[in-house]
């Protein structure tokens, strides 16, 4: 067997399995050896009951001498041990188990690892880890570890389940550590010569290798094992984002634009003094470098950050007015069609005045005007046909399949036209120097003057009658609400959550009977989802219950409450961003915060950043720090690179990585010496969004 084979022609693993794995996305030998653990069950202390000390976690070694299924008056099923060490008799009580009295029989020799309790003034364990021992020979009073001494004990094959640090993987229905363990210990040894060493030795250095520290990770003999393990693999993660960065960037570099533009001009400085308002400092700051990189020969490749309302359209418009005046068009790239007609109303006012022509090309528009300057639009406009009619600079706001499709534009253009990047996600230091390593960042760190902040609040459960009126009394004055929910259907996963299509039902039934209320998911076609935004704009809809799509929406200055049910399952970054969506007039805008589990103090305290911060790249580096990088950009929202065991709080791992891949492409830019980096790169690329 090599990495590649798929699972569904690996021996033991059937066709069930095989479908349940794939919601792990664990479809072949590699990606399941990569599938490592979250956390670890220490169970490494082997005693006896008499010697063990109640409350602490123990392995024992003993004998079944009964064991029986239980079926109690709420009809959930017990299946109750009776276990012998050799020194004591304890109770073993397992939950919805009852498959357990096939596989276990009295007289059978066991390993356990469990918490040591009393119940009823009898030793027990609850819901213990277990394995047969094929051969162990246990005397009256003697402990394990004296047998091993005195050479009594022998055990003929390694335990992997109890009397070690035992693996907890993330699972899936069906699914169990206890199967991944035992499947992961099975293959592990046959495919471990099939591992190569990527990592140059200079890189490598004092560095487990690799086919080393994934035995280890899975199965490591100590505490110290493990962290070696993981400092080996967090490294591979980082050093290959950085490579894969920094190579992007060096390529980049070595590109002609299509023209150097000339940017000071008389005209250009006569718009930029009569926009509509005055430009915040941090805009005129970013609008600065952008000009210094429209100056040089090599193309622009820069991100803008900035906060929903802080300007970015602006800025992006004043740099298609400077490529307008050399000559060239702009592409305008939104990821929604409503978001595509939004900017092309937006930027169609600013420019009108200059007799430039503004076009529009979406699912439901395919026709651009051929004479306009700027053309405004979705995915469709980075078609062939387009890039080749004299565009100097192509615009894309949220886009994160960006590095995808610039990529192929590298692979196909002789010379390229200058990209602008824009998002509104606050994005860390850490996370910027890593996974934006090939681009330029720009920040636009203040919103305009006279724009409040947004009224936010943790609602206790008790209040929520309360503010529904709060809600109602809002509406009835003629405002308007958005409530977002976190999942668009129950799930049996997270059984708490509300979800859009459930909660909208209960909210215009029993809850708001009297208001128009519109409902908004991911699920819903282009067109359906655009007419419920219309709809929503136009006032023709009261309260829009919301999953977190609404993210990247229009502008409805009249709605100025938002409602987030399950705030505990967002990434505070991305509960800003939300609130972003409100605001956007003059009235004052509140944001309402409920948790499913409102007792949980952590929680808690970690959304009450929300009431007293306004600033989101605060937020993000807070959440970096609270919760890690999985959180950053919400729910598996990240996009470009996936983190299982690096962090990208780690600053130190960062710039070590950083500067081992630098190295390396000092040495060799096309990393032709390196076949194993080169095919690494390729495995990364291809496992990205397309």
């Amino acid at each position: 067997m090599d990495l590649a084979t798929p699972l569904s022609k690996v021996i033991g693993i059937g066709p069930t399995f095989v479908k349940r794995l794939e919601y792990l996305n664990i479809l072949t030998i590699e990606d399941l050896i990569h599938h490592y653990p979250f956390r670890y069950d220490d169970f490494s202390n082997v005693s006896n009951a008499l010697d063990a000390k109640l409350g602490e976690k123990v392995t024992l070694q003993g004998e079944i001498w009964s064991i029986k299924n239980i079926y109690t008056r709420s009809r959930k099923v017990l299946t109750q041990a009776v276990f012998n060490d050799g020194t004591s008799p304890i109770m073993l009580t397992w939950f919805n188990s009852s498959w357990l009295t096939k596989q276990i029989q009295t007289g059978d020799r066991l390993q356990i690892s469990g918490k040591l309790n009393k119940y009823k003034n009898k030793l027990s364990i609850m819901a213990p880890a277990w394995e047969k021992l094929d051969a162990v020979i246990l005397g009256s009073g003697a402990t394990p570890e004296s047998k091993k001494d005195s050479g009594q004990a022998r055990m003929t094959k390694e335990t992997i389940h109890t009397g070690r640090l035992v693996p907890v993987y993330p699972e899936t229905f069906g699914v169990t550590s206890r199967w991944l363990r035992t499947k992961i210990s099975q293959i592990i040894p046959g495919v471990l010569k099939e591992i190569k060493e990527p990592l140059p030795e200079t890189i490598q250095d004092k560095m487990l290798p690799l086919d080393k520290a994934l035995a280890q990770i899975h199965l490591p003999e100590n505490w110290q094992e493990l962290e070696k393990a993981r400092e080996r693999l967090a490294f591979d993660e980082l050093f290959f984002i950085q490579l894969a960065t920094q190579k992007v960037r060096e390529d980049w570099k070595k590109k002609p634009t299509i023209k150097k533009f000339k940017v000071q001009s008389a005209r250009f400085k006569v718009f930029v003094k009569t926009l509509p308002f005055k430009l915040t400092n941090a805009q005129d700051k970013v609008l600065k470098e952008i000009i210094s990189d429209l100056e040089k020969t090599q193309p622009m490749n820069r991100l803008v950050q900035g906060e929903v309302g802080s300007g970015k359209t602006v800025v992006a418009t004043v740099a298609a007015y400077l490529t307008h005046l050399n000559g060239y068009k702009t592409l305008f790239m939104a990821p929604t069609e409503i978001l595509a007609f939004q900017h092309f109303e937006t930027i169609k006012k600013l420019l009108e005045p200059y007799k430039i022509e503004v076009g529009i090309y979406t699912g439901s528009r395919k026709k651009a005007a051929e004479s306009a300057t700027i053309i405004i639009g979705t995915h469709a406009l980075l078609s062939k046909k387009l890039l080749t009619k004299r565009v100097g600079l192509v615009i894309i706001d949220e886009q994160q399949r960006f590095g995808v499709e610039q990529r192929s534009l590298l692979r196909s253009k002789a010379k390229v036209p200058h990209f602008l990047t824009m998002t509104a996600t606050p994005i860390p230091r850490t996370v910027a120097l890593t996974l934006y390593g090939d681009l330029d960042l720009s920040i636009i760190s203040e919103l305009p003057k006279g724009r409040p902040k947004i009224s936010t609040h943790l609602v206790p459960e008790k209040k929520r009658a309360d503010s529904y009126k709060f809600i109602e009394n809002h509406v009835k004055s003629g405002e308007q609400v958005y409530i977002i929910t976190p999942l668009i259907e129950q799930s049996e996963t997270l059984v708490s959550a509300k979800a859009a299509k459930v909660e909208f039902e209960r909210l215009q039934k029993k809850v708001f009977p009297d208001l128009k209320l519109g409902l908004l998911h991911g699920k819903l076609k282009s067109k359906e989802k655009s007419t419920v935004m219309t709809d929503f704009r136009d006032r023709k809809i009261d309260i829009l219950v919301s999953t977190s799509v609404v993210e990247v929406g229009m502008d409805i200055p009249n709605a100025t409450i938002m409602v987030i049910e399950g705030a505990e399952r967002f990434g505070l970054a991305q509960l800003h961003q939300l609130r972003g969506r409100i605001g956007r007039g003059t009235k004052t805008s509140f944001c309402l915060l409920y948790t499913s589990d409102s007792s949980n103090p952590q929680e808690k305290s970690r959304l009450k950043h929300l009431e007293t911060t306004f600033d989101g790249l605060k937020l993000a580096e807070l959440d970096l720090k609270i919760r890690g990088s999985g959180e950053i950009f919400g729910t598996k929202q990240a996009g470009r690179f996936e983190l299982k065991l690096a962090s990208f709080s780690d600053l130190t791992l960062i710039e070590k990585t950083k500067e081992a891949a630098r190295k390396i492409l000092e040495i060799d830019p096309e990393l032709d010496k390196y076949p194993l980096l080169q095919a690494q790169l390729q495995n990364l690329e291809n496992i990205k969004p397309d």
